[in-house]
């Protein structure tokens, strides 16, 4: 079984995921000479739908629709949510089915590549400066990652 965090990108085509590296470098280079506008960016980012959130939609309405359909009209469309559950299936063992390819051409980015964005972002900021020297203290390297206590 492939791992969780890589399963998506090793699925994908090289060319895919080149393309999609290669917008998220090209915001992170925007950003650098646009300091002012990374925490609208950082906003942005954490509503942005990833993969797996996007295929979670897209199965469910398929599977509901399917049940609704075979309850109201032919009991032959029970065999969509079943075809749903299946490929929600092989996408947790393998990290792909159907939908993937049509994703991710269409930009939708992996929870891992939406975080290195945010962090090179958060980088580029200066929040992980002192973070990791001596000096620095526990509550600094959690509020550089975002996980400090409220």
């Amino acid at each position: 079984m492939r791992s969780t965090r890589q399963r998506v990108q090793v699925s994908t085509a090289p060319e895919i995921n080149d393309r999609i590296a290669e917008a998220t470098r090209e915001s992170v280079a925007y950003f650098r000479s646009h300091k002012d506008e990374i925490p609208e960016r950082l906003t942005e980012l954490d509503r942005e739908w990833d993969i797996e959130r996007a295929i979670e939609a897209n199965a469910s309405t398929l599977a509901l629709s399917g049940v609704l359909l075979g309850a109201v009209s032919d009991r032959r469309w029970l065999v969509l949510p079943a075809l749903v559950s299946a490929f929600l299936l092989q996408h947790a063992i393998q990290g792909w089915c159907p939908p993937v390819p049509i994703l991710r051409r269409l930009g939708f980015r992996t929870a891992d590549e939406i975080n290195k964005e945010r962090y090179a972002l958060k980088a580029l900021r200066g929040d992980f400066e002192g973070v990791g020297r001596q000096e620095s203290t526990l509550d600094r390297v959690l509020a550089a990652v975002g996980l400090a206590p409220k």
